[in-house]
């Protein structure tokens, strides 16, 4: 098969589309090392992350001799698709090329969420009126759509009333060093360089109103004196961070937050899961929740919400609360920290059910197979 992909966000983002993009080719090439592959691109970067895609030989990367660039990947790269002959286009990100002649390629859209739909508030009206008119379009015209979780499928139906055979559930994998036990040597690193306590509570994402870093400091704040261990932030945002210190402030709790805003090395990462007491994530709604997978992995208690995907990321063994509750947040916390046997089960199930749901092997020979059907 000549399989192409939207490879815009694997060489140019390093955090949430940009880390499926990387896993999931990455894997195909792993497990299906015969097929070609094609990557799209407007641009490339050096970061050592993407290496591998450039220097593979199964692997053509092809990035246009432009200044539009924006243009070239809505429309003008229908001509390079049709001239390397490709039997399928997979846009990873909720978009693919416009003017695909119909029949000339199979194609495959990867949605991942539309909260720009579920909370529109949170985003200008600009970026609603183009996101929509990009994914409404995508949706429409790929033959499947791809969706990383049921909460998003159940909002490709509810917006954009979609006939639910042409959606396909397939969850994402981790970057692979979660897959692999703890590094001493890089655990002591990582303590030693942000100077970690023996004991604290985890937070990992963008500090934006929905993941609800406010509502974990209002939980913490109601502890009980003796189970107010520090809470670690792995993550930068912009007004809403300002209004989180703030509220940290008045609550009396500074010296109590560590703060890590520019950590792009998954072993690292990994190490601060390791090393936490629990990991804390009531978001109020995700596409999937991707932080909630690599905690489980790296077999720490994980506390997350109980709405939109969060339940299929967490699985049974994760403690789920409602997150405009913090008090609801806080018993969870005081649970996880006091119930021995609660936190012992808690790592047991939800490792055994991250290892097995979010496979790199079980993912991609999903996906791989959607692609021969599509194609048979």
């Amino acid at each position: 098969m000549r399989l192409g992909f939207d490879a815009k966000r694997l060489f140019n983002n390093f955090t949430g589309l940009g880390n499926y993009s990387r896993t999931l080719v990455s894997n195909l090439l792993d497990f299906h090392p015969d097929e070609e592959y094609y990557l799209y691109t407007p641009r490339t970067t050096s970061d050592p992350s993407v290496k591998r895609f450039l220097d593979n030989k199964s692997v053509t990367t092809y990035w246009p001799n432009t200044p539009f660039k924006s243009l070239w990947r809505a429309y003008s790269m229908t001509g390079q698709l049709k001239k390397d002959r490709i039997d399928l286009y997979h846009g990873l990100s909720g978009e693919i090329p416009f003017g695909i002649p119909a029949g000339s390629m199979k194609t495959i859209v990867t949605v991942h969420d539309l909260i720009f739909l579920v909370y529109p508030e949170t985003y200008k009206p600009i970026d609603r009126f183009f996101y929509d008119r990009k994914f409404k379009s995508a949706c429409s015209r790929a033959d499947i759509v791809v969706a990383i979780s049921s909460s998003t499928k159940n909002d490709l139906i509810r917006f954009y009333g979609m006939d639910p055979e042409r959606i396909k559930i397939i969850y994402q994998a981790c970057d692979p060093v979660f897959y692999s036990g703890p590094d001493s040597s890089v655990m002591k690193e990582v303590t030693d360089t942000y100077r970690l306590p023996a004991n604290f509570l985890l937070y990992v994402g963008s500090i934006i109103e929905r993941k609800n870093l406010t509502g974990i400091v209002k939980a913490i704040s109601i502890l009980p004196k003796n189970l107010k261990i520090p809470l670690v932030v792995v993550g930068d945002g912009g007004s809403y961070k300002d209004e989180t210190r703030r509220f940290i402030s008045e609550v009396k709790l500074e010296e109590s937050v560590i703060w890590i805003e520019d950590l792009h090395d998954s072993n690292r990462l990994k190490a601060l899961y390791n090393l936490s007491s629990a990991f804390l994530y009531p978001s109020l709604y995700e596409g999937f929740g991707i932080p909630v997978a690599e905690a489980l992995l790296s077999r720490i208690p994980v506390l997350t919400s109980d709405t939109s995907s969060l339940p299929e990321a967490g699985g049974p063994g994760s403690y789920l609360v409602n997150p405009e509750e913090p008090e609801h947040i806080a018993h969870g916390i005081e649970k996880i920290l006091t119930d021995t046997t609660l936190r012992d089960k808690m790592i047991t199930e939800g490792y055994s059910y991250a290892s097995e749901k979010f496979s790199p092997r079980i993912t991609s020979e999903q996906m791989f197979r959607l692609y021969r059907e599509i194609l048979d």
